[in-house]
Protein backbone atom coordinates (compact mmCIF):
# COMPACT_ATOMS: atom_id res chain seq x y z
CA UNK A 1 0.00 0.00 0.00
CA UNK A 2 1.00 3.28 -0.78
CA UNK A 3 0.40 6.99 0.23
CA UNK A 4 -0.69 7.68 -3.93
CA UNK A 5 -4.01 7.93 -5.33
CA UNK A 6 -6.02 8.09 -8.07
CA UNK A 7 -8.81 10.72 -8.18
CA UNK A 8 -11.65 10.11 -11.36
CA UNK A 9 -14.09 12.80 -12.40
CA UNK A 10 -15.73 13.86 -15.05
CA UNK A 11 -16.34 17.40 -17.21
CA UNK A 12 -18.85 18.00 -19.54
CA UNK A 13 -16.46 19.94 -21.96
CA UNK A 14 -12.73 19.52 -23.26
CA UNK A 15 -12.35 23.23 -22.20
CA UNK A 16 -13.49 22.60 -18.67
CA UNK A 17 -11.43 19.09 -18.49
CA UNK A 18 -8.28 21.61 -19.27
CA UNK A 19 -9.15 23.93 -16.82
CA UNK A 20 -9.64 21.66 -14.05
CA UNK A 21 -6.34 19.19 -15.10
CA UNK A 22 -4.44 22.51 -15.47
CA UNK A 23 -5.37 23.74 -12.13
CA UNK A 24 -4.68 20.91 -10.11
CA UNK A 25 -1.10 20.27 -11.21
CA UNK A 26 -0.60 24.48 -11.16
CA UNK A 27 -1.52 24.52 -7.86
CA UNK A 28 0.93 21.36 -6.85
CA UNK A 29 -2.05 19.38 -5.97
CA UNK A 30 -1.60 16.90 -8.85
CA UNK A 31 1.55 15.40 -10.81
CA UNK A 32 0.01 14.31 -13.60
CA UNK A 33 -3.73 14.66 -14.83
CA UNK A 34 -5.17 12.54 -18.04
CA UNK A 35 -7.91 13.61 -19.74
CA UNK A 36 -9.73 11.01 -21.58
CA UNK A 37 -11.70 12.23 -24.24
CA UNK A 38 -15.48 11.55 -25.34
CA UNK A 39 -16.47 8.90 -23.12
CA UNK A 40 -20.52 8.24 -23.18
CA UNK A 41 -21.81 8.29 -19.74
CA UNK A 42 -25.13 6.86 -18.91
CA UNK A 43 -26.61 7.60 -15.37
CA UNK A 44 -29.53 8.44 -13.22
CA UNK A 45 -30.06 12.44 -12.45
CA UNK A 46 -33.43 13.63 -10.73
CA UNK A 47 -35.00 10.35 -11.35
CA UNK A 48 -34.50 10.39 -14.95
CA UNK A 49 -31.96 8.29 -17.25
CA UNK A 50 -29.71 10.73 -18.66
CA UNK A 51 -26.76 10.49 -21.31
CA UNK A 52 -24.04 12.24 -21.89
CA UNK A 53 -20.90 12.77 -23.58
CA UNK A 54 -18.06 13.79 -21.03
CA UNK A 55 -14.13 13.76 -20.37
CA UNK A 56 -12.37 11.22 -17.94
CA UNK A 57 -9.82 12.85 -15.58
CA UNK A 58 -7.36 11.19 -14.02
CA UNK A 59 -5.41 12.11 -11.09
CA UNK A 60 -2.54 11.32 -9.80
CA UNK A 61 -1.94 12.65 -6.76
CA UNK A 62 -1.56 11.54 -2.69
CA UNK A 63 -3.79 11.08 -0.05
CA UNK A 64 -2.69 13.73 1.84
CA UNK A 65 -3.69 15.95 -0.82
CA UNK A 66 -6.93 14.37 -1.54
CA UNK A 67 -9.10 16.96 -0.01
CA UNK A 68 -7.69 19.99 -1.19
CA UNK A 69 -8.16 18.72 -4.69
CA UNK A 70 -11.78 17.49 -3.69
CA UNK A 71 -12.43 21.30 -3.18
CA UNK A 72 -10.74 22.60 -6.01
CA UNK A 73 -13.20 19.95 -8.31
CA UNK A 74 -15.93 21.14 -6.32
CA UNK A 75 -15.16 24.61 -6.75
CA UNK A 76 -13.72 24.83 -10.67
CA UNK A 77 -16.55 22.27 -11.91
CA UNK A 78 -19.97 23.08 -13.44
CA UNK A 79 -21.77 20.02 -12.09
CA UNK A 80 -23.64 20.57 -9.49
CA UNK A 81 -22.89 17.27 -8.04
CA UNK A 82 -19.12 16.79 -9.77
CA UNK A 83 -18.24 13.09 -9.63
CA UNK A 84 -14.72 12.86 -7.25
CA UNK A 85 -14.40 9.41 -6.66
CA UNK A 86 -10.59 8.27 -4.85
CA UNK A 87 -8.71 5.27 -5.75
CA UNK A 88 -5.89 3.80 -3.66
CA UNK A 89 -2.90 2.90 -5.24
CA UNK A 90 -1.50 -0.11 -3.60
CA UNK A 91 1.77 -0.18 -5.61
CA UNK A 92 3.65 0.63 -8.49
CA UNK A 93 6.79 1.89 -10.27
CA UNK A 94 8.92 3.36 -7.26
CA UNK A 95 9.96 5.88 -9.23
CA UNK A 96 7.36 6.95 -10.76
CA UNK A 97 5.30 7.12 -7.15
CA UNK A 98 8.27 9.14 -6.35
CA UNK A 99 7.85 11.20 -9.13
CA UNK A 100 4.16 11.98 -7.65
CA UNK A 101 5.38 12.76 -3.53
CA UNK A 102 8.00 15.02 -5.12
CA UNK A 103 5.39 17.30 -7.51
CA UNK A 104 2.70 17.26 -5.20
CA UNK A 105 2.68 20.02 -2.09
Amino acid sequence: MTDKILVLTTAGSTEEARKIARALVERLMAACVNIVPQVRSIYRWEGEVEEAEEWLLIVKTTRAAFERVREAILELHSYEVPECICVSIDDGNVEYLSWIGQSVK
